[in-house]
C-alpha cells in the first residue's frame, strides 16, 4: 500500500516523539533539535549539528585524534605517523580503514604499521619530550626510506603540555630536508572527529605548503590538465577507480590524498589547475585555503552510481577545453552498456527496497543516488559528525519527508530500525552486529564491509552486487534475535 508524503511525515514525527519519551525532560528537549523530517524546498534538513553529544546517550562519534590520524594523515603512505601518548588510541586506530596503497610495507610505505610512544605513568609526570626525541632517532635508523614523520598527539599531550612543536623543529634541523611535523589533535578538542580533520588540514597548510621550497622539485612539469583528488581515502581502491575515469577523459592526476598518497603529492598539489573534492567534510578547509592563496578552483564531485558519475564528469570537464568536454561524453557513452547490464541484473530484485543510512563524511548523501539508480529508496539518513553545510548539501539528494537524524544515539537508532523495518541498514562497524542479530540486512558503509571499490563505474557493479547479496540472502529469514529466542 502506497503512503503519501504527508502520511510519512506524520508517522516520522510520531516516531520521534515516541523516542524522546525515553529521555528526561531536559535531555529530550536537547535531543529533539537533532531529529526531524526534511521538508522539500527548505535550505537545510532542519536539524541541529556539530554540537556536543550528551553524556550517557551512547553516541557513535569519534574524537579529534581519530579525525587526524585515522582519516587525513594516516593514509599518507611514505610517512610514519607517531601516535604520541598511551598505546590504546594508537592500537584502536591501527586497524585502519582498508586504505589501499602501492609500496612495500616497512620499507617505503607504512600505513598498516603502528608507531606509538606508549606513554607510561612516569611520562605523564615528567613529560614525554625526551622520549619523543629518542623515538624519532630510532625511526630514522630503523626506517631510513621514510619521507617524513607526523606526531599525532593524544589527550595527555595537551593536558601535560608537551612541546611537540619544539621537538619537531629540533629534529627537522637535525635531519635536514626531512619533514617532521606536529599535529595538535588531542582527542578532547572539539565535539567530534570533525575538528581533527580541520586540525590536520591546518598542519598540511603550515608544515607542508608554507614550508615548501618552490625550487625543490624543478623536475615537475605542469600541464593544462593537472588535477588533484582530495578527500578520497582509497577504501577498497576507490581512488583508483576514480582515476580510471579522470584519466580517460584526458586529465592528469598529479596528487591524490590521502589514500595511496605521498608527501611529494601533497607538495605537488598547489601546482594543480583544479582540485577535485570528494569528501567535503574532511578536506574543504585546505581546498578553500588553496583557492585563496594559490587561486586554484575546486569542485565537489560524486562518483557513487552512474547518475552522479555522469553529472560529475560533465561538471569537471566544464572547467577545461572542448577536447576534455568531448572526451567526457565519449567516456560516459563507453560505460553506459556496463551500467545498463548492472541495472538489468540487479534492479528487478532491489526495486523499491528501503534503506536507512547513518555514516560519517559525506556518504549519508553521496550514496543515495547510487541506491536510487538501483531503484531503492533511502527513507532515513544522517551524519555522525556533520555540520550545517553538510545538511544543506544533503537537501539535493533526499526526498520530501525523509527522516533525518544527527548524531543519532544507540537507543534512537535501534528504535527507528525496529519501527520502520527497512530492507537494509548501512552504517558503521559499531552498529553492524546489533542489527544483524535483529535479523536486519546490513552493509558496513565505512569500509565497504571488506569489499569495494564502490566509486566509479566498475565500483557501481560491486556496490550493486553487495547490496543484493545482503538483502537477498536467505539467512535473515532464519535469524532470530537472541533476546527473543525461546528459553
Amino acid at each position: 500500500m502506497s503512503v503519501t508524503v504527508e502520511e510519512r511525515k506524520a508517522a516520522n514525527k510520531a516516531l520521534i516523539e515516541e523516542v524522546l519519551k525515553a529521555y528526561p525532560e531536559k535531555m529530550a528537549k536537547r535531543r529533539a533539535k537533532h531529529l526531524g523530517t526534511f521538508d522539500d524546498g527548505k535550505p537545510d534538513c532542519g536539524v541541529k549539528s556539530n554540537i556536543k553529544s550528551l553524556p550517557g546517550v551512547m553516541t557513535i562519534r569519534g574524537c579529534a585524534y581519530a579525525g587526524s590520524k585515522g582519516v587525513v594523515w594516516g593514509p599518507i603512505k611514505d610517512m610514519i605517523h607517531i601516535s604520541h601518548g598511551p598505546v590504546g588510541c594508537g592500537q584502536y586506530s591501527w586497524g585502519a580503514r582498508r586504505n589501499y596503497y602501492i609500496g612495500t610495507t616497512g620499507i617505503d610505505t607504512f600505513v598498516t604499521m603502528q608507531f606509538t610512544s606508549d606513554f607510561q605513568e612516569k611520562d605523564i609526570v615528567f613529560g614525554g619530550d625526551k622520549k619523543l626525541d629518542k623515538i624519532i632517532d630510532e625511526i630514522q635508523e630503523l626506517f631510513p626510506l621514510n619521507k617524513g614523520i607526523s606526531i599525532q598527539s593524544e589527550c595527555p599531550i595537551g593536558l601535560i603540555g608537551d612541546d611537540i612543536e619544539a621537538v619537531s623543529k629540533k629534529k627537522s634541523v637535525q635531519y635536514e630536508g626531512h619533514t617532521i611535523l606536529p599535529v595538535r589533535c588531542e582527542g578532547f578538542r572539539g565535539v567530534s572527529q570533525s575538528l581533527g580533520h580541520h586540525l590536520a588540514n591546518d598542519a598540511i597548510r603550515d608544515w607542508i605548503f608554507d614550508k615548501a621550497d618552490p625550487d625543490k622539485r624543478p623536475e615537475f612539469v605542469s600541464t593544462p590538465y593537472d588535477v588533484a583528488i582530495i578527500g578520497d581515502y582509497n577504501i577498497g581502491g576507490d581512488a583508483w577507480s576514480s582515476r580510471i575515469l579522470l584519466e580517460e577523459i584526458g586529465l592528469r592526476v598529479i596528487a591524490q590524498w590521502s589514500g595511496d598518497g605521498s608527501i611529494a603529492e601533497l607538495e605537488n598539489t598547489p601546482k594543480a589547475k583544479l582540485n577535485l573534492l570528494h569528501c567535503y567534510r574532511s578536506m574543504n578547509y585546505i581546498s578553500r585555503h588553496m583557492e585563496e592563496k594559490y587561486r586554484i578552483p575546486w569542485v565537489e564531485y560524486n562518483f557513487f552510481g552512474p547518475s552522479m558519475i555522469e553529472k560529475s564528469l560533465r561538471e569537471i570537464a566544464s572547467h577545461f577545453d572542448d577536447t576534455i568536454k568531448a572526451n567526457a561524453e565519449r567516456v560516459i557513452a563507453k560505460y553506459r552498456p556496463l551500467v545498463d547490464a548492472v541495472n538489468t541484473k540487479f534492479r528487478a530484485r532491489l526495486q523499491d527496497k528501503t534503506v536507512m543510512l547513518f555514516v560519517g563524511g559525506m556518504r549519508p548523501c553521496h550514496v543515495i543516488s547510487a541506491y536510487e539508480d538501483l531503484g531503492m529508496n533511502v527513507v532515513c539518513t544522517g551524519y555522525q559528525f556533520g555540520h550545517n553545510d553538510d545538511y544543506q548539501r544533503t537537501t539535493h539528494y533526499v526526498n520530501d519527508g525523509t527522516l533525518i537524524y544527527d548524531d543519532v544515539t544507540g537507543y534512537d537508532f535501534e528504535t527507528f530500525v525496529e519501527q520502520i523495518q527497512p530492507d537494509l541498514v548501512g552504517s558503521g562497524i559499531k552498529e553492524k552486529y546489533l542489527f544483524q542479530k535483529m535479523g536486519v540486512p546490513f552493509r558496513q558503509m565505512h569500509s565497504w564491509d571488506y569489499s569495494g571499490p564502490y566509486h566509479g563505474c566498475d565500483g557501481y557493479a560491486i556496490f550493486a552486487r553487495d547490496m543484493d547479496m545482503a538483502i537477498s540472502s536467505p539467512v535473515w529469514g532464519l535469524a532470530k534475535a537472541p533476546w527473543k529466542a525461546t528459553p
